[in-house]
């Protein structure tokens, strides 16, 4: 028997506990969890593997992200606890897993990436954005200063992107000048203002800066 939960809008630790339920009267089957965002997807797939279940994942849209559970593949005392529905959330689950790598900072300078055509140029640095949300390793730092600054604003085609990467812990700072400059301090819609002097304090000590 199949089961679909929608998780969406369901805070952590939400997911886990409706997916644990879930699989608690499940012998055989596929549970599919809808959740929206990559975070949840992270701590279904490690109770997937504490559970030693074969489990799969993928982003159907901007906003969806589906993870299927393959049921019945508990072992001994798995399936045992999770009959009686004592299975316990693995420790290492976490609302927002940590999954940066230190030292790497993306200094983002403009609202378009390359020269030429501006309008390839802004869906150039929208699909940018939206890579890092799939890395392995995500970015310690997002700097956004001069026309970077417009994509943390409302209205930027980037300002999901960019709140998914802080749900994961990135920092994402802004130019408090560049806001000013271009009269959008009070759209800021994610992260914080920061000033030229923590931006190259970031760069300097950085690792490794990454600039588009």
């Amino acid at each position: 028997m199949n089961k679909t939960v929608d998780a969406r809008n369901i805070p952590c630790p939400g997911p886990v506990i409706e997916a644990k339920k879930a699989l608690k009267d499940m012998t055989e089957g596929v549970l599919t969890i809808l959740v929206d965002n990559a975070a949840a997807v992270q701590n279904l797939t490690k109770l997937a593997t504490f559970m030693k279940l074969p489990v799969t994942s993928e982003k159907l849209d901007e906003g969806t992200f589906q993870v299927e559970f393959q049921a019945g593949g508990q072992t001994g005392s798995q399936t045992e606890a999770a009959a009686s529905g004592e299975l316990p959330v693995p420790e290492e689950t976490l609302c927002a897993p940590d999954s940066r790598r230190k030292g790497l900072v993306v200094a983002l300078s403009s609202d378009h990436m390359g020269e030429g055509d501006e309008t390839l140029g802004k869906a150039l640095m929208k699909g940018f954005v939206y890579a890092l949300t799939n890395l392995e390793h995500l970015p310690e730092t997002i700097l956004l200063y001069n026309g970077g600054a417009r994509l943390s604003v409302e209205g930027s085609e980037s300002l999901e992107d960019l709140k998914l990467l802080e749900a994961q812990g990135v920092e994402v700072l802004t130019c408090g000048t560049c806001l000013n400059h271009y009269q959008l301090t009070e759209k800021l819609a994610v992260g914080s203002v920061t000033n030229m002097y923590e931006i190259v304090e970031k760069m300097t000590l950085a690792d490794s800066v990454v600039k588009p």
